[in-house]
């Protein structure tokens, strides 16, 4: 056949078998456009922060923030002696420095939640009463003020039944403090801990719908993170992930899985020493939570570590390294948040974040401006990949990792372009023939 010459085309299959397959798959297509919606697209926080109900002021996130600087002063006066203890090299030593400091004088917490729970244990009714109230209003000042962290809110009793009447009458105060300041702010989190049979989301929805109902809110406005911390909320007994009916049960309001570093490991027997999230028990835990999200829109946190960065300079430096080296190990498996219990925690919080997307930003950029023009080069990237490598450099720099205008320079791209690729429709995703 001549160059040019048109290429000869023939099917075997009647026109109409396509359009009963398209039929026959249409409850399917229905299904998964229901339960795999894909990534919501917003920012998430690289951790959280939990303060206890009555600790809680309107000057905690300024206070973690100089607490933090106060640290690095003492500790790590500069960045070559940061950096030494991290191990970080010598490139990366100063953008990551400057960028940690720079960090916590604007933002030093990303997500903060009020706790009545474990932080907090069982007090008189009014005192609870009272400090779920005080909460709400230092809340909605904060937001007011231009002061609160991206996100905010409170940790509830769970819904067991010892402590289930106490949760539920905590959140009902301190919701409705928020909506009598004003309403509720967009950063709202709330978290419902020790989850462990998929009828306890069931009930923290019914919870919602008529909240929202008493305050003519439209339905589904307010979500909430499902904390796992017991052996039952991974498998039940009938050995099913247990995990992927929560997300279900949640019907849309789930926002995120926490792992319970300390309480999941003690259900497993896992002793005092050993409990860690980088035990065994917690990649477990973690890698099925990790697979039961994926794609649902609910996004996945580590947990923490106890082991405190106080003391001589030492042991300062010791807990630094320890839990430096367990965010790079999270971000590796893609756990981009965690939980963070000390003010002294946040410097290695962020130098390991910002270490981990300014390394691999030059290789993520270039791949993803290959991409982008069909370019050549030695790795041939899908659309998967596109989406995976532009919401690497949206994280960098949603948390200040990097500078939009470096990521520009060295892509092209802006960041509504990195949105695109992020979340792309869903037959972007399809594997395409090449």
């Amino acid at each position: 056949m001549g160059q040019g010459q048109q290429e000869k085309v023939a099917t075997s299959l009647a026109g109409t078998v396509s359009e009963e397959i398209s039929a026959s798959l249409a409850p399917v297509d229905a299904e998964l456009e229901r339960r795999y919606p894909g990534d919501p697209g917003i920012r998430q926080p690289v951790h959280t922060v939990y303060v206890p109900g009555d600790a809680f002021t309107a000057g905690t996130i300024r206070s973690w923030g100089d607490q933090a600087l106060a640290a690095l002063d003492e500790h790590a006066p500069d960045a070559a002696s940061f950096a030494a203890v991290l191990g970080l090299s010598d490139d990366l030593a100063a953008p990551v420095y400057d960028r940690v400091r720079a960090k916590l004088e604007r933002e030093p917490v990303e997500d903060l939640r009020v706790d009545f729970e474990d932080g907090y244990g069982p007090r008189p009714d009014a005192e609870e009463d009272e400090a779920a109230a005080r909460a709400a209003r230092l809340i909605a000042e904060a937001y007011e003020e231009g002061t609160a962290a991206p996100y905010m809110g409170i940790r509830m009793k769970c819904m067991e039944a010892p402590v289930r009447d106490r949760g539920i009458r905590t959140l009902d105060i301190f919701l409705t403090g928020l909506m009598a300041a004003g309403g509720l702010p967009a950063g709202l989190a709330l978290t419902l801990p020790k989850v462990t049979y998929a009828e306890q989301v069931t009930a923290m929805v019914r919870l919602l719908e008529e909240f929202e109902k008493a305050h003519g809110l439209d339905r589904g406005r307010i979500g909430f993170e499902i904390q796992i911390e017991t052996s039952q909320s991974i498998l039940a007994t009938d050995g099913t992930a247990t995990v992927a009916r929560m997300i279900q049960a949640a019907g849309g309001r789930a926002t995120g899985l926490h792992y319970g570093t300390f309480d999941y490991s003690a259900c497993l027997g896992v002793s005092a020493a050993y409990q860690a999230s980088d035990h065994p028990a917690a990649d477990h835990a973690k890698a099925i939570m990790q697979v039961a999200a994926a794609g649902t829109g609910v996004r996945v946190s580590d947990g923490s570590t106890n082991v405190l960065p106080v003391g001589p300079t030492s042991k300062v430096h010791d807990a630094w390294r320890l839990h430096h080296g367990l965010t790079r190990r999270a971000l590796a498996r893609a756990y981009y948040q965690g939980w963070d219990m000390h003010p002294g925690h946040l410097p290695t919080r962020y130098a390991a974040v910002f270490a981990f997307y300014r390394e691999g930003f030059e290789q993520a950029a270039a791949r993803l401006v290959a991409y982008a023009h069909r370019a050549g080069g030695d790795v041939l990237d899908e659309p998967a990949t596109a989406k995976a490598l532009s919401g690497y450099l949206l994280r960098g720099l949603d948390c200040g990792a990097l500078d939009i205008a470096e990521v520009a320079r060295a892509t092209g791209l802006t960041r509504a372009d990195l949105e695109g690729f992020a979340v792309p429709r869903r037959a972007d995703l399809t594997v395409s023939a090449r």
